[in-house]
């Protein structure tokens, strides 16, 4: 994976994360608070410029009161063929 791909998931996947979080109506600040982050973690996830760990990819699949796989399907369906 080039670094072009990697930035284009890393903006896909903090859509997928605000998109929920905007569903749910939480603010920032609110699932922060939820997950034990900083607001401004949340808001550099959302705009892909952090890149999550796996810990806290499941701490925050939960603070949104989904799963990873609802967070990550549109990246591995388009960037990965599918596969999982």
């Amino acid at each position: 994976m080039n670094e072009k791909t990697r930035e284009e998931v890393l903006v896909v996947f903090g859509t997928n994360v605000k998109t929920r979080r905007v569903f749910l109506n939480l603010s920032q600040e609110d699932l922060a608070r939820k997950c034990d982050f900083d607001r401004t973690y949340i808001s550099m996830l959302e705009r892909g410029k952090r890149n999550i760990t796996l810990t806290n990819l499941i701490i925050l699949a939960n603070g949104l009161s989904t799963s990873v796989g609802v967070l990550t399907f549109s990246i591995t369906t388009h960037y990965l063929g599918g596969s999982q």
